[in-house]
């Protein structure tokens, strides 16, 4: 999806008609506003940490949440996609081509050769070679910083690794006390706390 449509988070939805033509860029969308987790997932995850070399968060700045909550209104988006599936081609959701291609982001030569560490990594990955993995995802993720596919990617390898189970891929951080062996140059918390609010899902309707 990364490679083909540019999609650099979850959830991102790219809304295609009958004849194949892409009407929204991929862009925030959930099935309704509801925003909650599996009651059981925070149990499971240990007290995390953060990676040494990640940046320190503001200074009065936004919380995890209130980054993770912003943006995208999710009560609307759903409402869209009706409007959408009534009026088709006339509804005011649908872009023009023009539009779509104006909302689309170009591949500078940075974009391109991040993709090409992300592939490098996860192949290297698959082959049991570690250390040269995580030296292509941390240039993937310096090369493209807010592609977070890429990421988040990386981070779960390991938490799957530390801590497994149903939600082991979830653990994006050091946990608390092995800060020193996070061999990756942040992690998920300490990036979040340093997107502006509206920045991690940015508003598009």
């Amino acid at each position: 999806m990364d490679a083909l449509f540019g999609v650099v988070n979850i959830p991102n939805v790219i809304w295609v008609d009958e004849q194949g033509t892409i009407v929204r860029p991929p862009e925030p969308g959930w099935p309704s506003e509801r925003m909650e987790l599996p009651r059981d997932m925070m149990g499971a995850i240990p007290e995390l940490g953060s990676s040494p070399t990640a940046p320190a968060p503001p200074e009065d700045g936004p919380g995890q949440w209130d980054v993770l909550g912003s943006g995208q209104v999710r009560a609307a988006y759903p409402d869209a996609i009706r409007d959408w599936v009534a009026k088709g081609a006339e509804s005011e959701f649908a872009l023009r081509p023009s539009e779509v291609v104006f909302r689309s982001h170009p591949r500078s030569a940075d974009v391109s050769a991040a993709a090409a560490h992300f592939e490098l990594a996860n192949r290297l990955w698959t082959e049991g070679d570690r250390e040269r993995a995580i030296e292509h995802f941390n240039d993937c993720h310096r090369l493209q910083p807010d592609n977070w596919t890429y990421k988040r990617q990386a981070w779960s390898l390991l938490g799957r690794e530390r801590v497994g189970g149903e939600f082991g891929q979830f653990v994006q951080a050091p946990l608390k006390g092995e800060e020193s062996d996070w061999p990756f140059t942040s992690d998920f918390t300490s990036d979040v706390v340093n997107t502006p609010v509206g920045g991690y899902y940015p508003s598009t309707l």
